[in-house]
């Protein structure tokens, strides 16, 4: 079974000040039926790429079974960096970046990979802010997920 996941780290959900997550999951049963979990969370004084993060890792640990994962993020940071630098970069040199750098949200980073080690994950970037109707898709649905307040569970997936 595919499921999509829609994340996006600038949703509200925070009646206190700006920032929180929202996430989408989705996918379609065998009657040809698509179902939502939508998962929402505040958070204050935080940066986005830390948020889209968080998205993507509640959307990956709430799957029940592994699954076959497309996951939408307007966040480039965290999409390049799982594609382009993950396993062959970070992880064999130790989680420092060029100029030895420490890998900033490390935590976070180990967080997401071992909540994506049972599924197969296609990471995907939508450019945000463009029209683009997979980004829309993203900031309404997830920003509606974390505006509700509400976790809608209706389906394991």
């Amino acid at each position: 079974m595919l499921v999509k996941i829609y994340t996006d780290g600038s949703a509200r959900g925070n009646p206190d000040g700006p920032g929180g997550y929202g996430t989408i999951l989705s996918c379609v049963d065998a009657k040809g039926k698509e179902h939502y979990r939508e998962y929402s969370q505040g958070y204050k004084k935080t940066t986005n790429n830390r948020m889209e993060l968080m998205a993507a890792i509640v959307g990956l640990e709430a799957l029940l079974k592994p699954c076959e994962v497309e996951l939408y993020s307007d966040s480039k940071y965290l999409v390049d960096a799982f594609n382009q630098h993950w396993i062959d970069g970070w992880i064999k040199k130790g989680w420092i970046r060029g100029k030895n750098e420490q890998v900033k949200n490390i935590d976070l980073w180990k967080r997401l990979l071992k909540a994506k080690q049972p599924h197969q994950v296609t990471f995907i970037w939508v450019k945000g802010h463009d029209g683009h109707p997979q980004n829309e898709r993203c900031d309404q649905l997830a920003t509606s997920a974390a505006d509700s307040g509400v976790l809608i569970d209706d389906i394991m997936l």
